[in-house]
């Protein structure tokens, strides 16, 4: 071969070379993981069609097809499903500020014009108060125990928020107005909404959902405008009634208000109504939701009911009634509390995160703008996280003296009040409430189902996990004197 055939190979391996590298240098920097697995839907809409109403079952049923991190299209929107407390510790914890954001629905940002942010004397003043109702009125009546559970609760909260502005006959008229405004809100803001997953189409609010909440607002502005005003009054009345506008929530942020004319802040009436929206909401319709599961719970598995009201007879006496000193030896309590969130979560696939950025979860790109949805309910389900999962069985939260199964968001198996930014803000009020409450009505009465009916634990899929069906259940007199309560 002669110089010239020589130098022609040379360079020609030479260049090919070169073309080699720079094309697997190009592609190595290009690639990056792929989309998650997931279901194919139909054109235009995704898997929007194949959706049922009991969402988190049937994202549970998928999560055990396509694994622990998977997508769906639902209409325009990507959306990304994590059942694995390892993947779901990547986004609470050591991703957080990039999965903090949310993504409201059309229904929630009408509710809150999209600035929401979701003591001891009121409890135990509002709790005797109902306990007082059922000695006088109730022993041996059957009880929607939902519904008196959401009144005391939305009373303490109302008190909490704004006093002593309005009496007792008045706080009882709004209670029940609330009620039904404060359920509807909730439906509203769970309901699927083809706005949401098609926002060019949100103008037209095909299902009615905009318009259904627009209808609603109007008699809560009412209720938050009528206090406002009377708090503002008292605010401006005098140097002689300034400490007192202290003494609620409310006149604190009236203040806080007040501190902000002038600056570039848009901190006002807008922002408190939004605040007070969201804490009567938080604050009610999920406690009182949870008591009602762990009642149904109780009377479903008796011989659980009656070691909670021995540890009760131990702890607090016969002669004696519930107190908040109690609450923190009451260990058994707290485990079935505990296994009531486990197997009954509040919100079942806490709030829907949406990343700031692209990011890999799980050996997965999860896009920018996804809406990821973290579901705690099938990890609550899963053997091979928790022995028996299907069995109500207190006991499995016993003796945590490590401090494993407490509601701080540490444990990526156990995330009842969710972790990071978003972990509930009401976690403190809510725990506390729920263990008073539930405290009393079983130390005070012996809970009976009324005749021919049997305990059900279906569960209705929303923002909030509710019961299908109300519980009814028949307090009967149990302390040996029910004048404590007089």
């Amino acid at each position: 071969m002669d110089e010239l055939s020589v130098l022609a190979l040379t360079v020609f391996f030479l260049l090919a070379s070169i073309f080699l590298y720079s094309w697997k240098f190009k592609n190595s920097k290009a690639q990056k993981p792929p989309l998650p697995p997931g279901p194919r839907g139909l054109p235009i809409l995704g898997y929007l069609p194949f959706l049922n109403p009991n969402l988190h079952l049937q994202f549970t049923q998928l999560a055990h097809k396509y694994g622990p991190v998977y997508k769906l299209w639902l209409g325009s929107q990507l959306s990304v499903v994590i059942s694995s407390p390892s993947l779901i510790k990547e986004v609470v914890r050591d991703q957080d500020t990039i999965f903090a954001n949310h993504d409201p629905s059309v229904a929630g940002i009408v509710a809150t014009g999209g600035l929401d942010i979701a003591t001891y004397g009121l409890r135990r003043e509002e709790v005797r108060r109902v306990i007082g109702d059922i000695v006088n009125t109730k022993i041996g009546k059957p009880i929607e125990i939902g519904e008196f559970v959401f009144r005391t609760e939305l009373n303490v909260i109302m008190s909490l928020l704004w006093g002593w502005l309005i009496d007792q006959e008045e706080r009882d008229r709004l209670g029940a107005e609330f009620r039904l405004k404060i359920s509807k809100v909730v439906d509203l803001m769970g309901k699927p909404n083809v706005s949401d997953f098609f926002p060019g189409l949100a103008r037209f609010d095909f299902q009615g959902v905009e318009r259904d909440m627009r209808s609603i607002l109007p008699g809560l502005e009412q209720i938050f405008d009528s206090v406002i005003d009377a708090r503002m009054k008292i605010m401006t009345a005098g140097d002689e009634n300034k400490d007192e506008s202290r003494k609620d929530f409310l006149g604190v942020l009236l203040e806080l208000k007040e501190q902000e004319v002038g600056k570039t802040s848009s901190f006002g009436l807008t922002q408190i109504k939004a605040i007070l929206l969201d804490m009567v909401i938080g604050a009610t319709d999920t406690t009182s939701t949870t008591i009602e599961w762990v009642l149904a719970e109780l009377l479903d598995n008796p011989g659980a009911m009656e070691k909670a009201q021995q540890e009760l007879t131990h702890v607090v006496g016969m002669n004696n009634i519930v107190e908040e000193s109690h609450i923190s030896k009451l260990h058994y309590l707290e485990a079935v509390v505990k296994e009531t969130f486990r197997l009954h979560p509040a919100l079942s696939l806490l709030l829907p995160r949406m990343p700031s950025e692209s990011r890999i979860i799980g050996g997965y790109t999860i896009p920018k703008d996804s809406k990821v949805f973290l579901n705690t309910w099938s990890i609550y389900r899963d053997p091979q996280v928790w022995e028996d999962p299907l069995q109500f069985k207190p006991d499995r939260f016993l003796n945590d003296d490590t401090g494993k199964f407490d509601y701080m968001g540490n444990n990526f198996e156990y995330l009842p009040f969710g972790s990071g930014r978003r972990m509930c803000p009401g976690l403190i009020l809510g725990e506390k409430m729920v263990m008073y409450f539930v405290a009393t009505l079983l130390h005070s009465f012996e809970w009976r189902l009324p005749e021919g009916k049997r305990v059900d634990l279906l569960e209705q899929f929303g923002i909030v996990m509710r019961r299908k069906t109300p519980l009814f259940a028949i307090p009967y007199q149990r302390l040996q004197s029910l004048d404590l309560y007089a």
